[in-house]
């Protein structure tokens, strides 16, 4: 999110989390100058998260502070010593590409210092591919830890989403199906997905 206008409209739809992307290759970048009185003046029950790729902590914990997000989503390749030092501070959410030949095992050291994790499509752009992985991949997810789904999510997902059987998934990650432009947010299409959703749960 990034319109002052289109983040009102869709704060009134109530999500949980709403992101603001400080990754300057991303085609959602906030910016430079982005006003953080918008992000002062949600609602609170909308919680914030601020999405980083490999920055320093401090200047990623300075980011949070000017714009007091929730929530920081790490989706680079940061360490659990890095998770660690960022969740003194702020709720964790760390994001992991995945693939066919994922190794699982490798989320282990991050339990303890991440509130959640999220698992997207692997790309060597960190994310933002509005491409799916393989959702039976979540077969091989044996750690007892929340999660969130992304990558690819459409309104036609629904139904796919229902037969996700994992009790850890937390909640589901939507983006550039849901959009007009980039950072655009598309209020109809969101409605009409936040309707289905309500019908199967």
């Amino acid at each position: 999110m990034r319109d002052s206008a289109n983040i009102q409209e869709v704060a009134s739809l109530k999500p949980d989390l709403m992101g603001f992307i400080f990754y300057p290759k991303s085609k959602r970048y906030v910016g430079e100058d982005f006003n953080p009185n918008i992000v002062h003046n949600l609602m609170p029950e909308v919680l914030t998260t601020g999405v980083f790729v490999n920055v320093e902590i401090e200047h990623m914990l300075s980011i949070t502070k000017k714009y007091r997000f929730d929530f920081v989503q790490l989706h680079g390749n940061e360490s659990p010593a890095y998770c660690k030092e960022a969740q003194e501070e702020v709720k964790v959410l760390k994001a992991f590409g995945i693939h066919n030949e994922f190794d699982w095992s490798a989320l282990e050291p991050y339990q303890k210092y991440c509130d959640y994790f999220l698992f997207d499509t692997s790309t060597k752009d960190y994310g933002g591919s509005g491409q799916k992985f393989d959702w039976n991949m979540l077969d091989q997810y044996k750690l007892q830890h929340p999660f969130f789904l992304s990558g690819g999510i459409s309104s036609d997902d629904s139904l796919n989403i229902r037969n996700i059987k994992s009790r850890y998934m937390a909640g589901i990650d939507i983006n550039s199906k849901f959009e007009i432009t980039p950072g655009l947010k598309d209020l109809p299409l969101l409605n009409e997905f936040i309707k289905k959703i309500r019908i199967i749960n």
